[in-house]
């Protein structure tokens, strides 16, 4: 039984950065999982990938998963790129493609 450990990504619907920088433990399925042939759910007979335990940080998961006698792998999260912009660059002189409605 190995676990993962990472900090999500905001979601799409997100423009600020409230409600991240948790850390999730994550239980990686030990089965592979079944197409059900009448409906097509997809099932698994693993009950720990259902499992996903919140964490205010690394360091309280990877003692966690240590504590426990859990395999774990720690995902670091990469850092956001933001390219700073104005309003004003909209109307530049200098932009390469021209801004029309």
């Amino acid at each position: 039984m190995s676990a993962r450990i990472y900090s999500p990504a905001k979601t799409a619907m997100q423009s600020g950065q409230n409600k991240t920088g948790f850390w999730i433990l994550e239980f990686e399925s030990d089965s592979a999982k079944k197409i059900e042939p009448l409906m097509g759910y997809t099932s698994s007979s693993d009950m720990n990938s259902q499992i996903r335990m919140k964490f205010d940080s690394q360091e309280a998961a990877v003692s966690y998963a240590q504590r426990s006698g859990i395999a774990y792998s720690v995902l670091q999260p990469k850092e956001r790129k933001r390219r700073p912009m104005t309003y004003a660059e909209n109307f530049s002189f200098k932009r390469s493609l021209p801004w029309t409605h």
